[in-house]
């Protein structure tokens, strides 16, 4: 049986998605979700959120509100575990799947996640085959795409990242909330890219 805050939150989500142009152009909501099971595991990153203050959003506070009271029954990802990005940045990145492995449900057509960062953290260069989208939900960040201006946004501001376009992303004063869909590319997951940068 599915906890009835992974349903609260999927409504919340489906509802952001479909209001929004450019997310339905990116990928229409899926129409094969199908419930599975998770499995909890907590990450320092989940007391972050569960204490932050910070995520102020006119536009999908719902959205906010839900994936905060998901956090406990969510399995929080350590994508970067293992490859020295340092234990500051692990404790402080959180990241939990919504739609697709590890997440309350699957889909055959759309990944999503959550994605939250504390005021003052900074989100190495990565990469990854899948096609991506940002929608910010909460608070603000800097964005970064090779070939591209760094810009800040916001609540109800996007950000696609094309298949292994190296990005990366910072908070500044504020912290930051996430949706981030993927539409292909499903198993391969990030790695970092800071060589490619370098070059």
């Amino acid at each position: 049986m599915t906890d009835p805050h992974f349903e609260t939150l999927l409504k919340q989500a489906r509802a952001a998605l479909l209001s929004h142009p450019q997310t339905q152009d990116f990928c229409a909501f899926p129409d094969d979700v199908t419930p599975q099971a998770v499995v909890p595991f907590h990450a320092p990153c989940a007391d972050y959120l569960a204490r932050e203050t910070g995520l102020f959003s006119d536009r999908y506070a719902g959205l906010r509100d839900a994936f905060v009271a998901a956090g406990p029954v969510a399995t929080w990802r350590e994508t970067y575990k293992g490859t020295g990005i340092g234990k500051h940045f692990m404790d402080r990145f959180g990241c939990y799947c919504l739609i697709g492995k590890d997440g309350a449900y699957i889909s055959a057509q759309m990944f999503a996640w959550v994605v939250y960062m504390p005021a003052h953290l900074h989100y190495p260069w990565h990469h990854h085959p899948a096609e991506e989208m940002y929608l910010v939900i909460a608070g603000e960040a800097e964005f970064m795409r090779e070939g591209a201006s760094p810009e800040v946004l916001r609540a109800g501001d996007t950000c696609f990242h094309a298949s292994n376009q190296p990005h990366a992303m910072e908070t500044h004063d504020h912290p930051v909330m996430a949706l981030v869909m993927w539409r292909n590319g499903f198993d391969t997951p990030p790695v970092l890219s800071e060589a490619a940068q370098a070059g």
